[in-house]
């Protein structure tokens, strides 16, 4: 299958949850974000203290996150606890593990060829 034909079954799929969450992992903000909270779910307060900028534009930060699946959030009394979503980072493993294979079966290909003409060198 050719890449522009891999691409355009990817931009009209309807369930594409890859999109938003690349552009979501696209800030190092929110990297370090979801980094933070691999770590355990934390408060909102907490997460945003590292960053020199107002809460309502941290906040924009989280909203991202969950939008795209990856953070998950609630209201535990006065407190907004964010924690990671479980299997939200799934949607780019499995398309890294299709890649993965993808791109061995061509090299598999490549190194057969090569072989081939590494024992007859006509070809």
């Amino acid at each position: 299958m050719r890449i522009d034909a891999i691409l355009s079954h990817m931009a009209n799929e309807s369930t594409d949850t890859l999109s938003p969450l690349l552009a979501a992992l696209a800030d190092p903000t929110r990297r370090a974000v979801v980094e933070a909270l691999s770590r355990g779910p934390a408060p909102v307060s907490d997460l945003a203290a590292p960053y020199d900028m107002a809460l309502p534009s941290f906040l924009k930060h989280l909203d991202k996150l969950e939008k795209a699946g990856v953070v998950t959030s609630h209201k535990q009394g006065r407190v907004r606890i964010c924690r990671l979503r479980n299997g939200g980072l799934k949607p780019m493993q499995d398309w890294l593990a299709r890649e993965e294979r993808r791109w061995a079966r061509s090299l598999d290909r490549l190194a057969a060829h090569l072989d081939t003409l590494e024992k007859d060198p006509k070809q």
